[in-house]
């Protein structure tokens, strides 16, 4: 496990390209045969990918102070790879490609297997802390709550499909979905806005393989950017905001951890105020 610290954004403001990808870019999840985990300080937020050619198995950290890694945690997790499974407590759960599943505190034991160890599921992970135990859900992309938006005019149409969420199943603060732009856009949430109350990931995927995001972050008078590649996260802190712009399309899975569940607390940032 590795650990990322919470950052000023005063400090944050003075950071060179190298600094901001060592703080807020993960680049290197979803490898063959590994379980990897980032601990953020940032709301305590868990960021990891399970690759599994054999079964890989969750456990408890020195870093969590707990005997099992659901103890005090929820979980919510989506493959975006080929068929696998997540056996909870000896239950064993089928997630296809864009399947997702959310998994409450007080599970033992969690466990990832590919059906194919030759193609891979990949497990994108997310874990918060939790105070209270709510039923486990599997969640298909047909089954979440969708909501389209943006227009052509400026090239932001897109489908946000919300998995857990309070309208689909209950959490403790973990709130979770996938963003799909329509062909020939390019730009995620613009205008760009922050939600104090929330920090927020994003993971970055079906790209092709020359294709890059800018993901606009930083206040919005000291905004910067980072560029991010197929399959990396951005740890995005409450007082950023969080805008990307690809040179192709590309798919986002995001999540929130914060105060509250609301996914319309936001704090919108107009364009002129950009700087």
């Amino acid at each position: 496990m590795k650990v990322r610290y919470a950052a000023h954004p005063v400090d944050v403001k003075t950071y060179d390209t190298e600094r901001l990808r060592k703080h807020f870019l993960i680049d290197d999840l979803f490898l063959e045969g590994e379980l990897k985990l980032i601990y953020s300080h940032i709301d305590r937020m868990m960021i990891g990918s399970a690759c599994p050619k054999t079964p890989l198995y969750l456990k408890g950290e020195k870093d969590l102070g707990s005997e099992y890694f659901l103890e005090r945690r929820e979980i919510g997790i989506i493959n975006i790879g080929a068929k696998g499974y997540v056996h909870v407590d000896g239950e064993k759960i089928e997630l296809e490609d864009r399947d997702g599943l959310y998994i409450g505190k007080g599970v033992r034991q969690v466990l990832f297997e590919s059906e194919n160890p030759e193609q891979p599921a990949k497990f994108y992970i997310n874990s918060a802390p939790a105070h209270q135990c709510f039923p486990m859900a599997k969640i298909k992309m047909e089954n979440s709550k969708s909501e389209h938006q943006g227009d052509i005019k400026h090239a932001n149409v897109r489908t946000i499909y919300k998995y857990i969420h309070p309208d689909v199943c209950q959490s403790c603060q973990l709130v979770m979905g996938i963003t799909v732009l329509e062909e020939n856009n390019l730009w995620n949430t613009m205008p760009a806005h922050t939600h104090d109350r929330r920090m927020e990931v994003y993971l970055y995927c079906d790209m092709p393989k020359d294709g890059v995001v800018f993901h606009m972050m930083g206040e919005s008078h000291e905004t910067r950017h980072i560029v991010a590649r197929n399959e990396q996260a951005v740890i995005s802190p409450s007082w950023s905001i969080h805008s990307a712009v690809g040179t192709a399309g590309y798919t986002i899975v995001w999540s929130m951890a914060g105060e509250n569940q609301t996914f319309t607390d936001v704090d919108v940032v107009r364009n002129v105020d950009l700087r």
